[in-house]
């Protein structure tokens, strides 16, 4: 795992740009922490700062071959023993064990067509100097991310946003549409916050010549018709999961796996432990599960089931117990936003999942997640709310943010010209347009084909980035088997009734993988990320926004309503203790870092 930075401009000599390039590439030494690199040509520079986890010693990147054929690689391929044994075949020889040096002579072997054949998470470049082009390639469900800067003669590319800004060719500059991308709970495919720059869409390629950029498409969620019976399905489920999982565990450093006591974790930690012992992390919070009250979303604590399954499975398990007036250190919140790039509203959950990344970290370097088997299998209780699925918009703003959003506190006259509510529903037609439904398909399984897909590409990428961004901010590398897109692309073209067969959530995954798990997880309603209950959290949130507020120089000021802000913040601690008016005080204090250690130009 790494992060990759590049320039290619075919009108001047980069062969002097040195610094800048090596200015780019640092921005990255968080995601990789272990090494440095840079590769120039008179009119491509490619970079890369690793985190070695496969062949410590031997991937050293940018990475050459014949030609010169160069590579700046972030990411693992899980198939990549048998690749390697069919590209010896093939009469290629290899100087390294790494998986990088896999992908590089994959390229040689079948040029683009190596994305073809890859599995796993990745985002890499490669320069091929015979043909003066640069290739950039994305996975397919976007776990690892990719940004570019197109120019008149080239393009600028890295891992985050950062990268790219620290090229002077670059500015910091965030419109209207960016400070709509900011606000709404969704991913538009290819924007990015900051205008000029573009995000390369998952299970896309870039190519950059001389005559412009060209971009295709190399994989795509397909309509297939399911055959399988139920037995059949949960079966082919079962063995894919085991296949992934096993595949994921390979690593030269030391490896565990994040417990929350939920379905998910709780199968791929058991599945995990069965080729050997494993080492499993929970977060919670001092007095959580003693105090825990429950709301909206979260109807229990995690700390018994997570002790259970660490018992079932005789898991080498530590829970790392967080602190109040630590998650509400400004300090923190700064970190949290430079490892974003850009402001979030998820507040204490963002804060607390950086403070377990970073514990963690002291002790392994790579970690599995049970990210997105809810997206895939149904797991949110918006999947299941007729409110939600007939709604004409996303499923989960429905349910969610049906009275209020994290915007509560802009500017009236902003949030009027802004009109986010027509700016979400072009998001949502647009992605309505892309669903790929089966012949005669209609009534609710039609719909919940849409309501599917939408999860997978409009909400899965908000939270594979959160989960990105976070962990390797601290050099940590988290794999997420639920993303493997052969898995992925069976499940899902299963029918909704297939889906929902016991009557509950997540019915395929229950039936798959229940006997690894105890009676109590396997029937464990779904349950988010926990977030602090702890009233002093968000009266430090209210007492720092007063602050900014009283001292009158803070930058976010001017975007937001004075009237309300003075409302949340004298208000008795208790009013707003809804998750949509915290969201609201989190994003105040977020934008408030980000605009002013960023020096954002608001061009509105």
């Amino acid at each position: 795992m790494c992060g990759i930075a590049g320039w290619v401009d075919f009108s001047r000599d980069l062969a002097s740009e040195h610094g800048t390039a090596q200015a780019m590439t640092e921005t990255m030494s968080c995601r990789g922490p272990d090494d440095r690199g840079l590769w120039l040509s008179p009119h491509a520079i490619l970079g890369n700062r690793r985190l070695a986890v496969i062949d410590v010693e031997g991937g050293h990147m940018p990475m050459t071959a014949e030609g010169p054929v160069v590579i700046t690689y972030s990411g693992e391929i899980y198939n990549f023993v048998e690749l390697r044994a069919e590209l010896a075949a093939k009469g290629h020889r290899f100087h390294t064990r790494s998986d990088t040096e896999v992908v590089l002579h994959g390229y040689l072997e079948w040029g683009a067509g190596v994305a073809d054949r890859l599995n796993g998470m990745y985002a890499f470049a490669v320069w091929d100097d015979r043909d003066q082009e640069l290739l950039l390639v994305r996975d397919r469900l976007g776990v690892k991310p990719l940004y570019y800067y197109p120019l008149r003669d080239g393009v600028l590319f890295g891992s985050e946003p950062k990268a790219i800004l620290a090229n002077p060719l670059a500015e910091p500059v965030v419109d209207t549409d960016g400070l709509r991308e900011l606000l709404t709970l969704g991913r538009s495919p290819e924007r990015a916050v900051f205008k000029g720059m573009r995000e390369l869409r998952p299970g896309h390629l870039l190519r950059v010549r001389r005559e412009g950029p060209a971009i295709r498409r190399y994989w795509a969620l397909e309509p297939r018709e399911h055959t399988d019976d139920l037995d059949v399905t949960v079966g082919t489920i079962r063995a894919l999961l085991e296949d992934i999982v096993g595949r994921q565990l390979i690593s030269d450093v030391p490896l565990c796996s994040l417990l929350s006591g939920g379905l998910d974790s709780s199968t791929i930690t058991a599945m995990a432990r069965k080729h050997g012992q494993i080492r499993s992390f929970a977060v919670d919070f001092a007095g959580y599960a003693e105090k825990f009250q429950p709301d909206e979303l979260r109807g229990d604590p995690d700390a018994p089931f997570v002790q259970e399954l660490a018992r079932y499975v005789d898991a080498d398990h530590t829970d790392i117990t967080l602190d109040t007036a630590e998650l509400a250190d400004p300090r923190l919140r700064s970190s949290v936003v430079r490892a974003y790039d850009i402001p979030n509203f998820m507040g204490d959950m963002n804060g607390s999942l950086y403070m377990l990344f970073r514990a963690i970290r002291e002790h392994s370097t790579v970690a599995l997640s049970g990210e997105s088997a809810d997206e895939l299998f149904g797991g949110y209780a918006w999947f299941h709310a007729p409110q939600a699925v007939e709604a004409d918009t996303f499923p989960w703003l429905a349910m969610v943010m049906r009275d209020h959003g994290p915007s509560d506190l802009l500017d009236r006259a902003l949030f009027d010209r802004l009109d986010l509510p027509s700016f979400t529903a072009d998001s949502y037609r647009s992605a309505l347009a892309e669903v790929p439904y089966l012949p005669g398909q209609n009534g609710l399984e039609r719909r919940m084909r849409e309501v599917c897909y939408l999860h997978l590409t409009r909400f899965l990428p908000v939270l594979l980035d959160r989960k990105d961004r976070l962990s390797m901010a601290v050099g940590l590398e988290v794999r997420v088997p639920f993303c493997d897109h052969r898995l992925v692309e069976y499940v899902f073209n299963t029918p909704w009734a297939m889906k929902t067969f016991d009557g509950r959530e997540k019915s395929l995954l229950r039936a798959a993988a229940g006997d690894l798990v105890p009676e109590s997880i396997r029937r464990r309603v779904k349950s988010p990320y926990p977030a602090t209950q702890d009233v002093a959290y968000e009266q430090a949130l209210r007492d720092t926004l007063g602050d900014l507020v009283r001292a009158g120089k803070a930058p976010v000021l001017p975007l937001l309503d004075a009237a309300a802000v003075r409302e949340i913040t004298a208000g008795p601690v208790g009013k707003t203790t809804t998750t949509m008016s915290r969201m609201s005080l989190e994003l105040a204090l977020d934008l408030n870092v980000w605009l002013e250690s960023y020096n954002v130009r608001l061009d509105l």
